[in-house]
């Protein structure tokens, strides 16, 4: 029996260094069967996850010997904190870890939608040469608009005002004299909503922000503006997205989380035929580099509550 399951991908040499010490059953596909999952818990003290394993309250009664949930990532949504909480499972997110990775996504995101121009690879295929088409936008002089202006909002807004962006951020937890404001706009959603260029969400998963942007928000928002989800799929209304697109009011979208993930196929058929449009699967934070530091940070974590 195992003293560590780990359920879901972690760089080898994290793994690696918890044997050293630690008897771990890692298996990266178990999020795909998470009824095998209980059984393998049955004498462990540790239990690894990212995103796709549900730690539900069943789950943690078939590990009456766990200590500690780690989390390769920071969303918690997937773990059922209170029900950890009563068992004193302790719950051990990767803070920090991915920060620049997210904070990369969007900057990158913002310029290909943007810029336009790196959609027409069959058009130049084709022997076709449609400049006037491909014209695009630059970052420089747009307003960023952030909702939650949290760590990896705050390492997106720096990238930007380097690029030459105003930014503004919208977060009524943050304390109005807190330093992080300095140099940033602070709004109220609606204004943020009607006067941002790039509009990126960085915001849990809660009852108080699901559907959050929804057709509303998508309404008050400027002509052409673009959106960038990188946060929780649920925070924003897809359908309502999907309609605001093919209406032309939004100028461009990237999602990286869904409603439902993985994005199936019908549900990924409603986006056909939508332009500058960039759809990807939950790897905003995950980079070779962030994957090391997450899965460094966290075999570390486990280790010091396991002794």
């Amino acid at each position: 029996m195992s003293d560590i399951v780990i359920t879901e991908f972690m760089d080898e040499s994290a793994v690696d260094a918890l044997r050293l010490k630690y008897s771990v059953h890692y298996a990266p596909s178990l999020a795909d069967a998470q009824h095998e999952i209980g059984p393998l818990l049955a004498n462990a003290r540790a239990l690894i996850v990212r995103n796709r394993t549900q730690v539900n309250a069943g789950m943690l009664e078939s590990g009456p010997n766990l200590l500690a949930v780690g989390r390769l990532g920071v969303g918690l949504d997937n773990i059922d904190q209170p029900a950890c909480a009563a068992r004193k499972v302790q719950v051990i997110p990767a803070t920090g870890a991915n920060d620049a990775a997210v904070a990369e996504y969007v900057i990158t995101s913002a310029m290909i939608l943007l810029r336009g121009a790196y959609h027409g690879v069959d058009h130049m295929r084709a022997g076709q040469w449609p400049r006037n088409a491909m014209m695009g936008a630059e970052l420089g002089g747009k307003r960023l608009g952030l909702i939650g202006f949290g760590a990896i909002a705050r390492q997106t807004a720096s990238r930007a005002s380097a690029l030459g962006m105003e930014i503004a951020a919208y977060d009524p937890l943050l304390p109005a004299d807190h330093a992080a404001w300095a140099g940033v706009e602070r709004c109220d959603l609606p204004d943020l909503l009607a006067r941002c260029d790039v509009l990126s969400l960085h915001v849990p998963l809660l009852d108080s922000t699901r559907h959050l942007l929804n057709a509303a928000a998508f309404a008050q928002m400027k002509p052409g503006a673009i959106v960038i989800n990188a946060a929780r799929g649920g925070v924003l209304d897809e359908d309502a997205l999907i309609a605001a697109m093919q209406s032309g009011h939004m100028g461009g979208a990237a999602l990286d989380v869904f409603e439902t993930e993985p994005l199936s196929a019908a549900a990924g058929a409603r986006f056909e035929g939508i332009s500058n449009l960039i759809l990807t699967p939950h790897i905003a934070g995950v980079t070779v580099e962030s994957n090391q530091r997450v899965s460094a940070l966290i075999a570390t974590r486990i280790a010091e509550v396991l002794g």
